[in-house]
């Protein structure tokens, strides 16, 4: 593909982000611009560049993009994550919760626990959607409580998950690194923990040191255990491999009995509440369909092929191939905000790459998952951050400054990189 065509495919992404990004920065004020306004506008622009077909062919190729069965999915559980917080939120889980976790951990250890937390929760459910949903709404309440940033913790959160999500066995990148590399997942697994467990601990350091200057409670309520059983529920069924829909569904069951039962709710109120926690999701459903049709324009006008290309052209020796396969998985996770999918998108010419330049296929593959993961973890529009943001009511882009670990498992990937480790799979 020739560089103008490949530049013109992608510059519906170039749109957005100088609509969004380029401008918030000028304003000093990333609620400037809405991101809904900024998507939608690229979202035009990518339909009416698309040269092929008649402008209802264009329409039907967004919309096919924008309600694929993954997004459907994705967008049910939005709706029910944002029912369950705002009924929880209403009967008083969330306080519940917050007031049992300040009297069990000292306040210099809130940072160091709920990030621990965030790492075994989606290490043993294998997403990190799951662990948003159940741990972002606790650590709004601690922000709330010692006087924290929201964004702070929320991005604490999301930190975590992504520890998880790039190691658990059931996690769907892992699987789809393994199998597009062919090597078991315990040998991936293996290789990859020398790389982001030390990325992990140095994390960890950094937030026992920040939590030695957190702030003691504010007005501390009296325990009410009974409330804390809905984030238990959905912690323990998520961590027991319930389908996270289930376990959303289960959730808000517990707390309409409980809210019934102890009079913080009628049934009136009852739905109230859970509609307005579903309207407090559509912006999220919003963009989340936006971007997924804008970048299935990009896709069928052939920019994630062209990135490909470009990325693929100058490989010289080990290191720069597998430097490759890493900015490579990563880019194509920033055109498709989905890692699972870009390691599809990439994963068959990664496995060329590494036979041509004999790469371990356990290395490969965990330099697949944690590049996707660390791009993942860092895109505003990515549905983590969009449903972190959407439960901690906050702009993503306030989030990103806070993302310590992303940022540390993409550095120490790299170094893996450049210091051959480890050396057994390098």
């Amino acid at each position: 593909m020739s560089n103008k065509k490949g530049i013109l495919a992608l510059s519906p992404l170039i749109v957005f982000v100088v609509l969004y990004l380029v401008t918030s920065v000028i304003a000093r004020d990333f609620y400037k611009v809405p991101i809904t306004v900024a998507f939608l506008i690229s979202s035009i622009y990518a339909v009416i560049i698309s040269g092929k077909g008649t402008l209802n062919d264009r329409v039907n190729a967004f919309c096919k993009g924008a309600g694929t069965p993954n997004i459907m999915l994705m967008l049910i559980i939005f709706i029910l994550a944002g029912a369950f917080a705002s009924t929880a939120k209403g009967m008083g889980s969330i306080d519940a919760t917050v007031t049992l976790t300040l009297s069990i951990l000292p306040k210099s250890m809130i940072l160091a626990g709920l990030f621990v937390a965030a790492c075994f929760i989606s290490l043993s459910i294998g997403t990190s959607v799951g662990t948003i949903v159940a741990l972002v709404p606790i650590a709004a309440g601690l922000a709330s409580q010692t006087g924290s940033s929201v964004a702070f913790l929320t991005a604490v959160v999301v930190g975590g998950a992504f520890f998880g999500d790039n190691l658990s066995f059931i996690s769907d990148t892992t699987i789809m690194a393994t199998k597009t590399q062919g090597c078991k997942m315990s040998d991936k697994f293996r290789a990859n923990i020398y790389i982001v467990l030390p990325a992990a601990i140095a994390v960890l350091i950094i937030y026992i040191i920040m939590g030695q200057s957190t702030g003691a409670p504010n007005n501390m309520h009296a325990i009410s255990a009974w409330k804390v059983l809905p984030y238990l529920t959905v912690l323990a069924t998520a961590v027991a491999g319930m389908n996270v829909m289930a376990v959303l569904t289960l959730g808000i069951v517990i707390c309409a009995l409980i809210g019934l039962l102890d009079g913080s709710y009628d049934i009136y109120s009852l739905m109230g509440a859970m509609g307005e926690g579903i309207l407090g999701m559509s912006e999220l459903i919003i963009v989340t369909m936006l971007a997924a049709g804008l970048l299935e324009m990009i896709s069928k006008a052939g920019g994630i092929q062209y990135i490909i290309e470009k990325m693929t052209r100058h490989i010289h020796g080990k290191r720069g191939a597998e430097l490759s396969m890493g900015a490579l998985v990563a880019l194509v996770g920033m055109c498709t905000a989905n890692n699972t999918i870009a390691i599809l998108t990439v994963g068959d010419i990664s496995r060329q790459i590494a036979e041509k330049y004999g790469i371990d296929p356990r290395k490969a593959a965990s330099i697949l998952d944690t590049y996707s993961c660390f791009m993942q973890g860092l895109i505003p529009y990515g549905a983590q951050m969009l449903i972190a943001a959407g439960l901690a009511e906050l702009n993503p882009i306030s989030i990103l400054p806070y993302l310590y670990y992303p940022v540390t498992m993409g550095l120490f990937a790299t170094l893996s990189i450049i210091f051959r480790i480890p050396r057994k799979y390098s």
